[in-house]
């Protein structure tokens, strides 16, 4: 039992650092020759757990082999197209200039009521309204509207913007992030004179605040009582 137990952490713990060595992509955004790896290493990850006659390291060597096979070819779709377009394919063009590909549809096997539903997800519920739709390599649908349905930007009118910084977090669950306080420019004097001004006089009262480049200081007080509002 406690073999197993220690089995179990360990392997738990080997497969986060493994998926944390192959990046950040989120599931939905896994090449197929990534999502194939993801899936055997949790099959390889189970077998130690479920048999443990099967020696330990059995199971950490199939693991990053498979991770170091990924790297591999991660390395070589990098560098060459052509590798590229042959591990994980190219992106397929369902509608073109407002007309639907048929052949292409039938290529993939993906029915009408398939691409509408796909549409109506992207906030697309007229098929007249597309341009271009593109099936990604990673399975994502990537929809261009026709001019007359994109929205309206400041550029459009001759509006002239100003580029924004993302706003530094300062205080998360009632504690002060001083390293972003110091990044901000700002320090403890100004901070608990803003809390001040929104009559906050402990810092543990705020659940999130952060600061955008004019120095303004937005903020969310904890719920007192965690009380629910429908």
């Amino acid at each position: 039992m406690i073999t197993i137990f220690v089995r179990t952490l360990l392997l738990y713990a080997l497969v986060v650092i493994a998926v944390r060595i192959m990046g950040k992509s989120e599931l939905s955004e896994l090449q197929p020759y990534e999502l194939v790896i993801i899936i055997m290493i949790s099959e390889l990850a189970s077998i130690p757990m479920e048999d443990v006659e099967i020696p330990f390291i059995n199971g950490v060597i199939s693991i990053f082999t498979l991770v170091f096979l990924q790297m591999i070819i991660s390395v070589i779709t990098l560098n060459s197209e052509k590798a590229r377009a042959v591990i994980c394919g190219k992106p397929s063009i369902l509608i073109q200039k407002g007309k639907i590909m048929e052949k292409e549809l039938k290529k993939l096997r993906i029915n009408m009521n398939d691409l509408i539903e796909q549409l109506r997800i992207k906030n697309f519920s007229n098929i007249e309204d597309v341009e271009f739709a593109i099936l990604e390599t990673n399975g994502e649908l990537s929809i261009i509207p026709k001019a007359s349905k994109k929205p309206l930007t400041p550029s459009d009118i001759g509006i002239v913007t100003q580029d924004e910084d993302l706003p530094v977090s300062i205080i998360i669950d009632g504690k002060i992030n001083h390293e972003n306080l110091t990044k901000a420019s700002l320090d403890f004097n100004w901070l608990y004179s803003e809390l001040k001004k929104q009559n906050i006089s402990d810092v543990k009262e705020v659940l999130y605040a952060s600061v955008d480049q004019n120095k303004k200081l937005n903020l969310h007080r904890k719920n007192k009582g965690n009380e629910v509002l429908y």
